[in-house]
């Protein structure tokens, strides 16, 4: 089209009219027919041409805005926070100030009184000598950007989320356990773990099937995320096993913690034919150390847990082996020196 650049970057919506005026009905149907919504103002911003697209998107037919200033109420620009830009901030303004290019994500106002969202392109307009007298807008619907946006979101989501039950997958237990340890080891923060495993679940999934048994997968999950604490965090590590990370807690601390999962979970029932399933769990519990990485943490706390299942099921074990970690106070010195020294 005469007097229209090519676009800076592989977009179409993007383009630098160099004047308001069409050299032939041609190029009006052109512009009058693109799916984007094409605006041109002039120094003082009213709107001297509305194409197609515009009406489309805006709900605004051309012989309701043309003579009028953009700044009248018509689009009425906010951003994402619901600032009205068109007095402050209106990046039409701003091109026709410095005759610079502008691009923004922005929302605005729908003929019916909606909040619609859109990408929004604007360039100078200039007479032959370069000087700006005027700019064009071009505007498409953003919600396939938002839409975008969420699904990737949705991807980072999953990237970490149990989808059957809505807690933490086995890799989002990983780097929090991690996480957790780097902290113990640099800022002395102790924690804990408890490792669950419900009590003969591939007996619940023959005899009822795996819909069932993904129904009490969810329910012990919800349990167990209302029986810890607001700073606890639960996790699947796989199958029926899950894990609890609870930070600030010593032995005795895990003991209540495991507890209470224990109790809350014996309380639950799922209905099923019409009887009631009554799961319980086995729980095991271990410190963190310094010398611990993710593996040796978890494997103290998954061996208190078979401790719970020789011992009958439903019950909590907290390992007790003796922590042979040096004493970060003690200038080097293991707790063994310490004991011989005290003898």
């Amino acid at each position: 089209m005469p007097g229209v650049a090519e676009p800076h970057a592989p977009d179409t919506r993007i383009c630098v009219v160099t004047r308001p005026a069409f050299d032939n009905e041609f190029h009006k149907a052109i512009v009058d027919n693109l799916h984007d919504g094409v605006y041109y103002v002039d120094r003082d911003r009213r709107i001297t041409y509305w194409n197609h697209g515009a009406e489309r998107i805006s709900g605004y037919a051309a012989a309701e805005v043309l003579g009028r200033g953009c700044r009248d109420g018509i689009l009425d620009h906010t951003d994402e926070d619901g600032r009205v830009l068109c007095r402050t901030a209106c990046p039409v303004a701003k091109t026709l100030a410095d005759g610079r290019p502008r691009e923004a994500h922005v929302y605005l106002h729908h003929r019916q009184g909606a909040r619609v969202p859109v990408a929004i392109r604007v360039a100078p307009i200039t007479d032959g000598t370069g000087t700006v007298v005027g700019a064009v807008e071009i505007f498409g619907d953003d919600r396939e950007r938002q839409a975008t946006e969420a699904r990737l979101e949705e991807l980072r989501r999953i990237a970490v989320i149990d989808p059957l039950t809505e807690v933490g997958n086995r890799r989002w237990v990983e780097m929090t356990v991690r996480a957790r340890l780097d902290d113990l080891v640099r800022y002395g923060h102790p924690f804990g773990v408890l490792f669950v495993d419900l009590d003969r679940f591939k007996a619940i999934n023959d005899r009822h099937g795996h819909e069932v048994g993904d129904a009490v997968l969810r329910a012990v999950a919800t349990t167990m995320s209302a029986a810890v604490r607001g700073t606890d965090s639960i996790g699947r590590w796989g199958g029926d096993e899950f894990v609890a990370i609870c930070p600030a807690a010593d032995a005795a601390g895990l003991a209540l913690a495991g507890e209470r999962v224990r109790a809350l979970v014996a309380a639950a029932s799922i209905t099923v034919d019409g009887g009631a399933i009554a799961p319980s769990v086995s729980v095991g519990g271990a410190e963190a150390r310094r010398s611990d990485d993710v593996g040796t943490l978890l494997a103290r706390a998954d061996d208190a847990m078979y401790r719970s299942k020789q011992d009958g099921r439903d019950r909590v074990t907290i390992d007790m082996t003796p922590n042979l970690d040096p004493d970060p106070d003690a200038d080097g010195a293991t707790a063994a020196d310490a004991t011989a020294t005290e003898a």
